[in-house]
């Protein structure tokens, strides 16, 4: 790529009219790229057949599609795939494939590095580096290989997405719109440790599912692990959320990874459950996947099961998240972590 011309992927339909108003173009052939770009993938102005040699070479003077392949590809035994993405500057990114059936999600990072610096995360240990552009997080969609595959993106990967909605929300609209690829937004689930503000202008962009990073039912607790619970208050979050309905197709998801004598009693579910009181929602009980120089540790299968069973009981409807990937350094931002050291 020139990174001195600006990337025509991740551009919205306004900015696409605005830039080929600025090259010189009639305002219409803005459709004319947002199908080549979205719809048609191509990697090059010269391959949009339907627009003057004169105005592609207009167009080509400025601004350049912006698509990059993968840096490098782990592939689990399990059929996940976890993708290398270089950014600006040098950075990587990951974004991790993961086929079930007929189910393909695809986990996109938002950020180089992340400001939660959550005790269980490799991401918050590499700090936090910069932003991703729309560009850059609608690369690790359009560039990944098994695309066509794709029936769920989850915005969970690398970063905290409601840090980044200035470049985030333009890359779902293009994602949900009709000159994009015309997704349902309940393709879509963003997760966030509950950044009250973004939160809040995110729930009232769209219909995506949400999914909060609890981890622990008690605000104290909770803050030795997240510090991001000191500036937002997961009794606060819990009080915006209760002002949105997320009875019919919308869901809300808690994230809660279970951790070995932090948080994984009854005693705990009993204030999960008083926690989460009169919100339609469902919890998600993750495994924990050791990172280095962490002391925490994972709870067997008993313990997930009767934990997910004691909650499904008092009216939680709670699943445990299957394991993937963990021959390919599973942890959010391993793999990041490791091309970052050996550089």
């Amino acid at each position: 790529m020139d990174e001195n011309k600006r990337k025509l992927l991740g551009m919205t339909l306004s900015e696409m009219t605005d830039a080929v108003k600025e090259a010189g173009m009639p305002a219409f052939s803005a459709k004319q790229i947002a199908d080549w770009v979205y719809s048609k993938r191509v990697l090059s102005i010269e391959s949009m057949s339907n627009i003057s040699l004169k105005n592609r070479e207009k167009l080509a003077r400025l601004f350049e599609v912006g698509r990059k392949e993968p840096a490098e590809a782990a592939r689990s035994i399990d059929g996940t795939v976890k993708y290398l993405f270089e950014v600006d500057n040098g950075h990587f990114v990951e974004a991790v494939y993961i086929p079930d059936g007929e189910r393909a999600t695809l986990c996109v990072s938002s950020q180089v590095g992340c400001k939660m610096n959550c005790l269980f995360c490799m991401t918050g240990k590499q700090k936090y580096t910069a932003s991703l552009t729309s560009n850059e997080i609608l690369n690790q969609i359009f560039s990944l290989p098994e695309f066509e595959k794709l029936t769920n993106i989850v915005f969970m990967g690398m970063g905290e997405p409601c840090d980044n909605l200035d470049n985030l929300l333009p890359a779902i609209e293009v994602l949900t719109s009709n000159y994009g690829l015309a997704w349902s937004p309940h393709r879509l689930t963003v997760s966030s440790v509950g950044v009250r503000k973004g939160l809040k202008r995110l729930l009232d962009s769209g219909d995506y599912h949400i999914a909060i990073s609890l981890h622990h039912p008690i605000p104290e607790k909770r803050k030795e692990i997240m510090p991001a619970e000191k500036g937002y208050s997961i009794t606060e979050i819990l009080d915006l959320l209760r002002e949105y309905d997320f009875s019919h197709q919308r869901r809300l998801t808690f994230e809660y990874i279970v951790f070995k004598g932090i948080n994984e009693t009854l005693a705990h579910a009993r204030e999960l459950i008083k926690l989460l009181r009169g919100l339609d929602c469902r919890i998600n009980l993750i495994r924990y996947h050791a990172i280095p120089g962490v002391p925490l540790e994972g709870v067997d299968e008993e313990g997930m099961v009767r934990l997910r069973d004691f909650l499904t009981k008092n009216g939680l409807f709670t699943t445990i998240r299957a394991s993937r990937g963990e021959d390919i350094f599973a942890a959010c931002g391993m793999l990041s972590t490791l091309k970052h050291n050996n550089k």
